[in-house]
């Protein structure tokens, strides 16, 4: 009888023993919100610190600009500076993108007389000088770098023929001091000084 009784404790044992191990152990539900909590805590702070590095990399922008400023000159919410190294169209027009800009492209008559004004102060009075404005897509219609068409045109139309006069062997444009920021066309391939303009943010 005792054996019996000794088994069937062993046999309890076995069976309260073995529901346990098959039974999944119930998470407090304090655990999971406190991990949700903490899931929303780490991407708010994530959020921070993707907004932080933003705001840094616009202040860094900001400064590389007031640098240029300085060595510039700023007018009508650009920056402009000069270049002296004379170069062809293409390779002035990536000098000016590897820092930042593009080839200056006066948007108005105002504009166009203190680009001239700066280039004679700082390049001098005989210089001409690349715009970032060309017609190699289709001839005649002269865009921007960005591929926009032209609103303001300043060509040089006291010369014979009137410019633009090259055809399809001049599709890159050039402002000539001498001429007081009068516009002509020439081959792209022509080495001529340039000046990058810089929007300010």
């Amino acid at each position: 009888m005792e054996l019996r009784v000794v088994c069937v404790l062993i046999g309890m044992l076995l069976i309260h023993g073995s529901d346990q191990q098959s039974a999944p152990k119930k998470k407090p539900l304090i655990k999971k919100v406190s991990d949700v909590q903490s899931s929303n805590a780490i991407q708010e702070l994530q959020k921070q610190i993707d907004d932080i590095v933003a705001e840094m990399n616009l202040l860094k922008e900001k400064q590389a600009l007031q640098t240029v400023c300085l060595r510039g000159k700023k007018i009508h919410g650009k920056c402009f500076l000069a270049e002296p190294l004379q170069k062809s169209y293409y390779a002035a027009s990536e000098d000016c993108i590897s820092k930042g800009g593009t080839l200056s492209a006066p948007l108005s008559g105002l504009e166009n007389e203190q680009l001239v004004q700066y280039v004679r102060e700082s390049l001098g009075t005989d210089v001409r000088l690349w715009l970032g404005l060309n017609d190699m897509m289709s001839e005649g219609v002269w865009v921007d770098l960005t591929g926009s068409a032209v609103s303001f045109k300043n060509w040089d139309t006291s010369t014979r023929p009137a410019q633009p006069d090259g055809g399809n062997s001049e599709n890159c444009a050039v402002l000539s001091v001498a001429s007081g920021g009068k516009w002509s066309d020439e081959s792209c391939r022509m080495e001529r000084a340039s000046v990058c303009e810089f929007k300010i943010v």
